[in-house]
């Protein structure tokens, strides 16, 4: 059997796959290819593949003639086909839980930070000034909404830890029934009243069709003038170039932003260049225990598929 990692970003630590693949007697190839022709040259003839940023299109995947499965490592497959991949009969699996307390740590940490604004008085010392206040109002955290868009595992991992600050916790989520969030002492609030009431607002969904630019200017508006907007989930959720708008017109405090719309992001976005933003590029999910887990439970989702087991993380 053959295994091909066709690109990732690893930096040349393959040991867990190598593991998984030489106790279950697989053959391993790795690559860093995300042009389709090389893709498809290298991953033909692969019966499985881990993957992690390049495009597989229909016409990728037309072309895997014994593929049984593509493992992304990580949570979001929108960079798979995933109707093309029931069309060829391969599996698509996922790794949602690799690094789900890494992630929660980074909003809250984001939010903690522009929480309390301190960005703002590192760089007030750097530029030789001693300010005896914030730009806008610095509410204690007993007093401020925490709003979570997304009450899954991170999502709910997250509120945890505000609520360990002190924040009053409030989630949108229509999958999550209101009974379930009360039990963990989240009131659900619907979209719209969820934007107006949060001082920070942190978004924890899916990137789908329905949550394309979910955030955009009509809603940032329709947020506090004091509020953050944090976002370490998918970078389609936010209309990035409509946030640099609303932060260079006061429209909201500041936001804190992990994830981007093209990554890396362009060199000319205007969010590089945009008032009171804390950027971070795409890491929140990073420590080294969390980069092992994920190759590690994607190495072994490959195994279950080759040897007829019950797959863990199915997505198609």
């Amino acid at each position: 059997m053959k295994v091909v990692i066709s690109d990732c970003n690893f930096a040349g630590a393959f040991e867990e796959e190598k593991k998984v693949c030489d106790r279950a007697g697989f053959n391993l190839e790795i690559y860093q290819h995300k042009e389709e022709d090389k893709i498809i040259e290298v991953a033909k003839d692969a019966d499985a593949l881990l993957v992690q940023y390049g495009i597989y299109s229909d016409r990728i995947l037309s072309q895997l003639n014994n593929a049984k499965v593509i493992v992304r490592y990580g949570i979001g497959v929108d960079n798979i086909d995933l109707e093309a991949a029931k069309k060829y009969g391969i599996a698509v699996c996922n790794v949602p839980d690799y690094g789900i307390a890494e992630v929660a740590d980074h909003a809250a940490a984001l939010a903690a930070s522009l929480g309390r604004q301190l960005p703002f008085w590192h760089q007030s010392i750097v530029d030789h000034q001693w300010p005896a206040a914030t730009p806008t109002e610095l509410k204690s955290f007993s007093d401020m909404n925490f709003v979570a868009l997304g009450a899954g595992r991170i999502g709910r991992e997250t509120i945890k830890r505000m609520q360990s600050f002190g924040f009053n916790c409030f989630a949108y989520d229509p999958y999550v029934s209101k009974d379930i969030l009360a039990s963990i002492g989240v009131q659900k609030v619907e979209l719209e009243d969820a934007i107006a009431m949060a001082d920070i607002l942190s978004l924890h969904l899916p990137h789908t069709p329905e949550t394309h630019h979910l955030i955009n200017y009509e809603r940032l508006v329709k947020m506090k003038s004091t509020a953050t907007l944090i976002n370490t989930s998918r970078g389609a959720l936010i209309h990035t170039k409509e946030l640099a708008e609303a932060l260079n017109q006061g429209e909201i405090a500041n936001a804190g932003i992990d994830v981007f719309e093209t990554e890396p992001m362009e060199t000319d976005h205007p969010l590089r260049t945009a008032k009171n933003i804390l950027m971070t590029p795409h890491i929140s999910y990073y420590s080294e225990a969390s980069v092992r887990r994920l190759q590690r439970y994607a190495a072994e989702e490959v195994e279950r598929t080759l040897n007829g087991e019950a797959l863990r993380c199915q997505v198609v």
